[in-house]
């Protein structure tokens, strides 16, 4: 066994350890009711928080990804951990809303610093034969820290307040950046160029392109502001695809995606993330106020979905290998789809087991959709681009959840104004809109998956 391969394990550890401060951000969705005290806001202002720092590392990870395959993974993934525990500590110590709304950019920035290049860290601690398994394990150790935000999160505020939630991960990303020296850092290619016009471009159609649709559903803002920022985005992004197709060292091949297999696939991603967003956004309304469960037990049912990620992603690493990548994805893709339905339609308080064993099955459809799907992204780019690959991975991973937010919340809140409308009780009502947006959501990814088996082969290589 080769060096590499003997501190792989500890590698993989390290990794997760400093990617654990994103996922772990779902501690933060406690404390909205602190921060809304604290700070005096009115409750809708709090989706600022969320949208500064979504916004942010969403447009940013392609970016950093390319600069990691330029100058070094490594380098980038460190800077990224140097980044968030400053923007941590800032956060904690914001002295009113302003602040620590820029402080939350800042710590967008940290976080696509990271982001952009843990998979291609992962994977660089393998051979290729074990590339499947990297993700996978890395996958795992996301799903971990997912699970891990909302059972922290609401102990932390008890304990410390608001500020807590950020305070605890600033020695995380800490001890993680004292351990990334074992990771493996090849030299930079110097006859590579950086495009800073195309970078700048992209960062400017994605994040104009996903503000508009956060304001889209915002009352009172109208439709103005959001259709000038999404024509804006739209011209920017033309701009950008004419520009890489004629850059001898794109951030983004526009060439990929003449191969309909791999648009397809990457558009079933943000599908797949549109659809499985709905357990984060509306479960815990529906463990809260109809189960009235307390936020400590509504945070264990909420992790079981991580739990079948962690189980997925496992799987798929095994499972990759023998069966195909494509098979793997597809079978996930029918496991989230199941396992959406079934959420949807188990709302009342005696169905509560079905429900969890549905966000059971979503969750490990999930697991093994991302894993197999990235490892095939990974394939599909050259293995200088490695960061671009586990970018893109990430970025249609957001966009989707991004699109949830939007789409879903208002399918969810017409369903339920309308079953008020006819006189419902509110318990009810809820129950309605519920099962409305999972439904829907469900029969989208069905409908999705029928079309893309026009083209069989695309599963079934």
């Amino acid at each position: 066994m080769t060096g590499r391969l003997r501190q792989a394990p500890f590698g993989l550890l390290v990794v997760g350890l400093g990617v654990a401060g994103v996922p772990l951000d779902t501690a933060v969705n406690i404390a909205f009711p602190a921060i809304t005290a604290a700070f005096d806001l009115q409750v809708r202002a709090i989706q600022w928080i969320v949208i500064c720092y979504v916004l942010t590392y969403a447009s940013l990870m392609l970016v950093f990804g390319k600069l990691g395959d330029l100058f070094g993974h490594r380098r980038i993934f460190q800077l990224g951990l140097a980044v968030s525990t400053v923007a941590f500590v800032l956060c904690a110590l914001a002295p009113g809303f302003g602040w620590l709304l820029l402080f939350r950019v800042l710590q967008g920035i940290g976080a696509a610093l990271v982001l952009s290049c843990a998979p291609a860290l992962a994977t660089s601690l393998y051979d290729e034969s074990g590339r499947a398994r990297a993700l996978g394990a890395f996958a795992g150790l996301f799903a971990v820290s997912t699970a891990a935000g909302p059972l922290l999160g609401g102990a932390l505020v008890e304990g410390w307040g608001w500020s807590g939630v950020y305070w605890f991960r600033a020695p995380v990303a800490l001890l993680a950046l004292a351990l990334s020296w074992i990771l493996p850092a090849p030299k930079a290619d110097s006859r590579r160029r950086f495009d800073w016009l195309g970078a700048g471009l992209l960062a400017f159609w994605m994040s104009t392109l996903l503000l508009a649709l956060a304001l889209a559903q915002m009352p009172g803002v109208g439709l103005e502001v959001p259709a000038v920022l999404g024509v804006a985005g739209l011209a920017a992004l033309i701009a950008f695809v004419r520009h890489q197709a004629g850059f001898d060292e794109p951030i983004l091949r526009p060439a990929l995606f003449r191969d309909l297999d791999f648009t397809l696939l990457n558009l079933m991603s943000l599908a797949v993330n549109f659809v499985t967003f709905s357990v984060l956004l509306l479960v815990p309304y529906h463990l809260a106020q109809i189960l009235r469960l307390s936020a400590a037990l509504g945070g264990i049912v909420l992790a079981v979905s991580a739990v079948g990620m962690i189980l997925g992603s496992a799987l798929a690493g095994r499972l990759a290998a023998g069966a195909g990548q494509r098979r793997v994805a597809f079978a996930g893709v029918v496991l989230v789809i199941a396992g959406t339905g079934v959420t949807g339609v188990s709302a009342a308080p005696a169905a509560l087991g079905v429900m969890v064993t549905a966000l059971l099955c979503q969750g490990i459809g999930l697991g093994l959709f991302q894993v197999a799907y990235t490892d095939a992204v990974t394939a599909a780019l050259p293995l200088r681009d490695r960061g671009v690959a586990g970018s893109l991975a990430m970025v249609s991973r957001t966009l989707g959840t991004v699109a949830s937010a939007t789409v879903l919340s208002a399918l969810f809140q017409q369903a339920q104004q309308a079953a008020l409308a006819r006189g419902l009780a509110a318990d009810t009502a809820f129950a309605a809109g519920f099962e409305a947006a999972f439904t829907t959501a469900a029969a989208f990814l069905l409908a999705a998956l029928l079309l893309t088996l026009l083209r069989r082969r695309m599963w079934f290589p």
